[in-house]
């Protein structure tokens, strides 16, 4: 595939999960700087080479809005994680980080059937950001649906969804907001 054709459809395939996030998600799964959500084009390295919703997905009076376009390059938090999880499964090349909820959690691991397995940043290495870390740590048999870290305050707890594309995380993240 053409390079720039690739670029763009990664774009686009991007955009259009944030837009049906805008129009059917629940704000509670919103953490208070809002959804980090990228998409990644085959074989990426670095930041250059994922997608991200630059500002990510925030919660403003109550309702879903997109803070800016879908954009290479970007600094969202979201980006390191895709790119170390592709090192072990290339397939995998999209993300989002949620707002931790016992409830969400409950929706995505027992009505979802997704595997979801705890970042435990306790045990980290010296040295190794703990993102780079705990996410190498939980794939090394594959990369579960969900990690999720549960810790002292909301803005230490996350839920962590992957998908092969950005459409497949959309859709779990819809379907768990229609339950939680």
């Amino acid at each position: 595939m053409d390079p720039a054709h690739e670029r763009n459809n990664t774009i686009s395939t991007l955009q259009a999960a944030t837009t049906q996030l805008e129009q059917s998600m629940n704000v509670r799964l919103i953490p208070q700087e809002g959804i980090s959500f990228g998409f990644a084009l085959r074989g990426a390295r670095d930041t250059g080479g994922v997608a991200t919703v630059n500002g990510g997905i925030k919660n403003s009076a109550g309702g879903v809005v997109i803070a800016g376009p879908c954009a290479f390059g970007t600094d969202e938090p979201v980006v390191r994680i895709i790119v170390t999880a592709m090192k072990f499964d290339p397939a995998m090349r999209s993300a989002a980080i949620l707002r931790y909820s016992d409830r969400a959690l409950q929706v995505f691991e027992n009505d979802l059937f997704l595997e979801c397995v705890s970042l435990d940043a306790a045990s980290k290495n010296q040295g190794i950001s703990t993102m780079d870390w705990g996410i190498a740590s939980c794939c090394k048999e594959g990369i579960p649906d969900v990690i999720f870290r549960k810790g002292h305050g909301a803005e230490e707890s996350r839920i962590i969804l992957f998908g092969d594309g950005p459409a497949d995380v959309a859709n779990n993240i819809i379907i768990c907001s229609n339950r939680i």
